[in-house]
């Protein structure tokens, strides 16, 4: 059976913030914007060369440690767990920006370099200046901005809990992206040890063993890929899978992850490990019936199901609020701290 090729992402240039906020947004699809911040002076340092730009951050770093994620050379710059999931391939160690810098630029020309990643550095943390002269004008300026750095390495495929815009420095990213429906078919890895955050998938990309991963052939047709160079942008959906290969010796990248929804909400990733605890061991009849309840409380899907009752009487399932999360919050936290065994 041949392997379908995988759709390019959409693609834009000049775009407003209006064009963001009004059309791109509300799409939920990627798209591509080239050269949305190919005016960043960081993006200018990015081009000219890897050192101009290592020194670009190394003037802008205040020294505050960040994780550094090391690698030995033997996993090819492939982040993952290692042989039996028990652990991981790469490990951890708190170090300043500027060191890791210097360590990236020792390894531009080393034949087989270890793998080093520094991801998602808060600017405000780490680099205090750089929105001064780096600034995102399509989205809310008090979304904070996010740096990454690495050699060449493979970010496996995952998925993040809100709207992301990555917006390329220096180096090129190729993101391979499915749409959040594919969950079913990418084989995901443990949900509670995960590798940076959020869950992963276990397909190797790259790769991909179909007698163990058979459903994988069904995302292929959905899957779409973006090359992106220094001061393009991609626009990163809700809960879409991306994958991400960073192609050079040395990359950058920027990043800006917000969400519309309040965070007295919660997050539904929460709801589904309680129901994974309370609802997935039911035998099937009764799994049914909860099928059926959720589907009439949370999706529903016959209209609203108190509408019968007064705003008061609704209490909880009334219109959401922060007092009703706070209600639902200690309810649950009674209820689940009575049940320890």
């Amino acid at each position: 059976m041949p392997t379908p090729e995988p759709v390019p992402v959409r693609e834009l240039r000049d775009v407003s913030p209006a064009q963001f906020r009004e059309e791109i947004l509300p799409a939920q699809q990627p798209v591509v914007m080239r050269g949305a911040v190919a005016g960043w002076p960081a993006v200018r340092a990015g081009r000219e060369s890897p050192q101009t730009i290592a020194n670009y951050l190394r003037a802008l770093d205040n020294g505050t440690p960040t994780d550094t994620m090391i690698g030995p050379p033997s996993i090819g710059g492939r982040f993952f767990y290692n042989d039996d999931i028990t652990g991981l391939n790469f490990e951890r160690r708190p170090q300043r920006v500027s060191e890791s810098l210097d360590r990236f630029m020792q390894l531009l020309d080393h034949p087989a370099p270890e793998a080093l990643y520094v991801g998602a550095v808060p600017t405000p943390q780490s680099f205090p200046l750089f929105t001064r002269d780096n600034a995102l004008p399509l989205i809310d300026p008090t979304v904070v901005p996010r740096v990454w750095m690495s050699n060449r390495v493979t970010v496996q495929t995952h998925y993040d809990l809100s709207d992301n815009i990555a917006c390329v420095v220096a180096g090129r990213r190729r993101f391979t992206l499915f749409p959040p429906e594919q969950v079913v078919n990418l084989y995901v890895g443990p949900l509670e040890f995960t590798l940076a955050g959020q869950p992963i998938s276990m397909v190797r990309l790259e790769q991909p063993d179909f007698e163990r991963f058979p459903r994988f052939r069904d995302a292929l047709p959905s899957m779409h890929f973006a090359e992106l160079e220094p001061g393009d942008a991609l626009f990163v959906p809700y809960m879409w899978w991306h994958h991400v290969e960073s192609r050079e010796k040395f990359n950058v990248l920027v990043n800006y992850w917000w969400s519309e929804i309040p965070q007295w909400q919660g997050s539904p990733f929460e709801a589904l490990l309680h129901a994974i605890m309370s609802v997935k061991s039911l035998p099937p009849e009764r799994r049914e019936i909860w099928r059926t309840v959720f589907e009439h409380y949370i999706f529903q899907d016959r209209g609203d199901p108190v509408a019968h009752l007064t705003t008061r009487q609704q209490g909880i399932q009334g219109p959401a609020s922060p007092q009703i999360a706070d209600l639902i919050r200690r309810q649950l936290v009674h209820l689940l701290s009575s049940r320890r065994r």
